[in-house]
């Protein structure tokens, strides 16, 4: 394991948040300062509303940005002397390539991209990274503990794979979400109260992720078909689902449209 860095968190939102807790949890930093102009509701968390505040003693080896992106120009810039010195800097905003922080900061700076999503709220989140060629393997590792405290982490070697992947898991949640309500209003168009609807509904994505989650090594097709008896109640819904104007062409229209978006974002 890398030895505990002391790190600077820049924004301590739901995303920032979430982290912050699951690092006091899991104990993965020797100090940690918070710059949040906001309260923060988190335990043994020294916070300071702005830069100015940051103690003067305070080394940080990791550098932390938790902000929203349009903000990012001017606070980032701030920190370019933390950066100069070898500090490890760790980004969740989306939209912001490491090519900006090396023009913001130093062509030298060790920088990590990251793409998490919400479920790393309760630790479920699955985490997309990618690293600069400045960042060493102990970094690298130091990124990937960090990262991993909220759910999994996959690293690419191709910075561009981070548009298609804010479009699929960093946007996903919303789609799942949307299903649920759309189970929802479906279930009451065909005689259900609106209260055992959704309960059925959600309860129902609960269980099949769960299922999902703990048959890793079943395709989901398989799963799928685990469900579907030929000739019965799902093969009807699924023939509707799984027709050539069905859900699978506005899952591709949906998601090219996500990545078009993150990819103007970038720019």
């Amino acid at each position: 394991m890398p030895p505990q860095p002391n790190i600077l968190l820049v924004g301590c939102g739901k995303m920032g948040g979430a982290l912050l807790r699951r690092w006091q949890e899991k104990k993965l930093y020797k100090e940690i300062c918070v710059v949040e102009p906001a309260p923060i509701d988190v335990l043994s968390a020294k916070a300071v509303p702005d830069f100015q505040h940051i103690p003067a003693s305070f080394r940080p080896g990791v550098i932390v940005f938790a902000v929203k992106p349009q903000v990012l120009p001017e606070v980032a810039k701030l920190y370019k002397a933390y950066a100069s010195k070898g500090a490890l800097v760790l980004s969740i905003a989306a939209g912001r390539p490491i090519s900006f922080f090396e023009k913001t900061l130093s062509r030298t700076a060790c920088i990590v991209r990251a793409m998490p999503n919400t479920p790393a709220s309760i630790g479920e989140g699955i985490t997309v990274a990618c690293a600069n060629r400045n960042v060493s393997k102990p970094q690298k590792a130091q990124a990937g503990l960090l990262l991993g405290s909220v759910g999994e982490v996959l690293w690419v070697e191709q910075e561009k794979l981070l548009n298609p992947v804010t479009a699929l898991s960093g946007s996903g949640p919303a789609y799942v979400f949307l299903l649920i309500e759309a189970l929802t209003e479906a279930g009451k168009k065909i005689g259900l109260d609106a209260k055992m609807a959704e309960k059925l509904a959600r309860q129902t994505v609960i269980g099949s992720a769960a299922l999902a989650k703990d048959s890793s090594s079943v395709s989901a097709r398989k799963l799928r078909e685990n469900v579907t008896s030929p000739g019965g109640t799902t093969a009807a819904a699924l023939e509707v689902l799984m027709a050539p104007n069905g859900v699978q062409p506005l899952f591709d229209k949906a998601l090219a449209a996500a990545a078009k978006r993150a990819e103007e974002l970038s720019k």
